[in-house]
């Protein structure tokens, strides 16, 4: 298969219903709108939004069922991004090439254009084109994977290890909650925006999620030390200015990635017990694995 191409059918498909459902409006608060719409269309992979429509596919539904929750899911990762960057928190300057939110807008429009983006991507669910079982399930499904227990749990966790220095399992704990809950929420929802939502499907996709968010972000770990600035987008050594413990300082670079691979299949086997074609989601967590962005 091509995947190349189904990447960039899946994300323009998600740019489109973004200027469908977060246009730009002449009102005159519309800073804060462009200040969102600069962070949210500042490129990206649109991965969280691919594993969802995909998820779906694979559990036989219309991929657009998925759509509006795959954008909002996509705004709540851009508005933890333009939270991260800000100088309370990891004071990054650049994101993805260009200079981040804070740095193009001002602090204070940058955080409220994070708030707009998390705000707006739940009233996008609550108005979801589909059955109000799947938005009241896809609704749980992402506030709880973003909320205290989950991403934001992990960004405080994260925060509090410049100052002490966690040990592996505690740094794993982190990374599930800062990383993998937006994962697991992925492709949770695809199964519910199919309708197949069944304990056993729920609990795979949940497992594939939790090894490839690991996956992904020790790979960030590994990147943030070998990778170019030019080709990542961002400042690289960003951990080590930090004071921050890795995977990568605790294992080193070869450790880390055979971890970083093991987690890998790991989220392959979740897939099988899910069965059905595969083949697409098999290529995308290869293709994470080996990227270098």
């Amino acid at each position: 298969m091509d995947l190349n191409a189904l990447l960039l059918d899946y994300k323009q498909m998600v740019e489109k219903r973004i200027d469908e459902l977060f246009p730009l409006c002449d009102v005159k608060y519309k800073k804060v709108i462009e200040a969102a719409r600069y962070s949210l269309q500042g490129g990206g992979k649109r991965i969280r939004p691919v594993i969802m429509m995909e998820f779906c596919r694979l559990c036989g539904g219309d991929v657009r069922d998925a759509l509006d929750f795959a954008v909002a899911l996509e705004m709540i990762h851009t508005y933890s991004l333009i939270h991260d960057d800000l100088p309370c928190m990891d004071d990054d300057d650049m994101r993805r090439g260009k200079p981040s939110c804070h740095k193009a807008y001002g602090e204070d429009i940058a955080l409220l254009s994070g708030d707009t983006l998390l705000t707006e991507a739940f009233f996008i669910c609550a108005n979801a084109p589909v059955s109000s079982d799947k938005v009241l399930k896809a609704i749980s499904f992402l506030s709880s994977n973003a909320g205290l227990h989950g991403m934001i749990g992990g960004q405080v966790l994260d925060l509090s290890f410049e100052e002490e220095k966690p040990d592996a399992m505690a740094l794993q704990d982190m990374y599930m909650r800062k990383t993998a809950a937006l994962l697991i929420a992925a492709a949770s929802i695809g199964c519910i925006s199919a309708g197949k939502d069944d304990e056993e499907t729920l609990k795979s996709a949940a497992k594939y999620g939790y090894n490839l968010g690991l996956a992904f972000q020790i790979i960030d770990d590994i990147l943030d030390v070998t990778a170019n600035e030019k080709v990542l987008g961002k400042p690289v050594g960003s951990d080590e200015k930090n004071n921050k413990t890795t995977f990568v300082s605790i294992y080193g670079l070869d450790k880390a990635f055979a971890i970083a691979a093991e987690l890998s299949n790991m989220a392959l086997d979740a897939l099988d017990e899910i069965g059905g074609d595969t083949e697409a989601l098999y290529e995308i967590t290869n293709y994470l694995l080996d990227r270098n962005s």
